[in-house]
């Protein structure tokens, strides 16, 4: 069994030649319909990075199949190139958005790039000028390690031309578009708002409050534009999250935020969860509570046993409800006042914001 590409490749024989069905799901049922027989699967390179390794493998009992790798289309690419793979970012983008390397378009990143068939390569190339980087390099390398192997460079913002699948890109970042930072705080501009998004500072705070591992689960509960949980799952690839909103014009923003970042695979967007529904959401490892704090609220999340709880109050009863809790149940209270430099008649002054309350603790 393999894709036609791969079958009109091998040397005439007696054994039976499947062509693997498109979509890829569609061919597991017929995989295990020859099951007691010696089945050969051919898949490109090494099938476990951006393969059809683990998906078969899910399907299949234990002892009932091995693999015979080949080098990789990312290895065979960087050899082309000359580039130390280490350093290069690897992405399967077959079936996934342009904006999952979104936060990785830098100027001199280099990155290997797995596409669904030729035409794609106008796509990427087009999502690449969009975002400000129509200088960059790309490489496009077709049927890569067999005898139809092709290699055409090209600049980001000028595709032109026939490729063949299958085809992966390597590309080198270059041009002026906006950058997005590394660190937690990232410029507002980054996240679509309607002005309730907590700020850059207070964001940046209440990041490394929530202490994000990796492999872990948010709340972002009243989340407004999402920026709380975006930042979160833009810490390490391995981060969940939910967020709860109950305008729905806010939670399809949140939406639209975490497909223009790349993160949306790892976000579930809820729209007006009542509070006695939230104890059925996944269990959290951290919970962020940017707006609607009552007793009620705070009474479902603090039976969140282990979860670790950061609640950012502005109002005065905000404020109250935060110290009260914070007194029967312990945990951090700090006071974070910020204040901008503005125009004073012909000087300059401060212009402060609102006071916020923030109360941290393990549950």
């Amino acid at each position: 069994m393999g894709p036609p590409r791969h079958l009109a490749l091998l040397p005439q024989s007696s054994a039976q030649h499947v062509p693997w069905p498109v979509p890829f799901a569609d061919g597991l049922p017929m995989l295990e319909q020859f099951r007691g027989q010696t089945v050969v699967v051919l898949a490109s390179g090494d099938p476990f990075w951006y393969g059809a390794g683990s998906t078969i493998a899910r399907h299949l009992k234990e002892g009932e199949w091995r693999v015979l790798p080949a080098a990789s289309t990312f290895s065979l690419a960087a050899a082309q190139m000359g580039w130390p793979l280490e350093s290069t970012l690897c992405l399967g983008l077959h079936a996934a958005p342009f904006s999952r390397m979104r936060a990785h378009l830098a100027p001199g990143q280099r990155l290997i790039i797995l596409l669904r068939d030729g035409e794609a390569v106008a796509d990427l190339g087009a999502y690449v000028t969009d975002q400000g980087f129509g200088d960059s390099m790309m490489c496009v390398l077709e049927r890569l390690g067999g005898p139809h192997q092709r290699q055409t460079s090209l600049r980001a913002d000028c595709v032109s031309g026939t490729f063949q699948h299958p085809v992966c890109v390597a590309l080198r970042i270059a041009g002026n578009g906006p950058v997005i930072p590394v660190a937690s705080g990232r410029p507002d501009d980054v996240f679509e708002h309607d002005g309730q998004i907590t700020k850059r500072p207070m964001r940046a705070i209440t990041l490394s409050t929530l202490a994000p591992k990796p492999g872990e689960h948010l709340w972002d509960l009243g989340a407004g534009s999402g920026s709380i949980a975006l930042e979160w799952l833009m810490a390490h690839p391995r981060m969940t999250a939910t967020a709860v909103e109950m305008r729905a014009d806010r939670a399809a923003r949140i939406a639209r935020n975490a497909i223009n970042l790349g993160v949306a695979d790892r976000l579930t967007v809820l729209e007006g969860v009542a509070v006695e529904q939230i104890a059925a959401l996944p269990k959290p490892d951290a919970i962020f509570v940017g707006g609607g704090l009552s007793d009620a609220l705070l009474d479902q999340i603090t039976a969140q046993s282990g979860a670790r709880l950061v609640a950012n109050g502005v109002t005065l009863e905000a404020e109250a409800l935060l110290a009260a809790w914070q007194n029967r149940l312990g945990g951090h209270l700090m006071r974070i006042d910020l204040a901008n430099m503005a125009p004073l008649g012909s000087k300059r002054g401060w212009n402060a914001s609102y006071p916020v309350v923030q109360w941290n603790v393990t549950l």
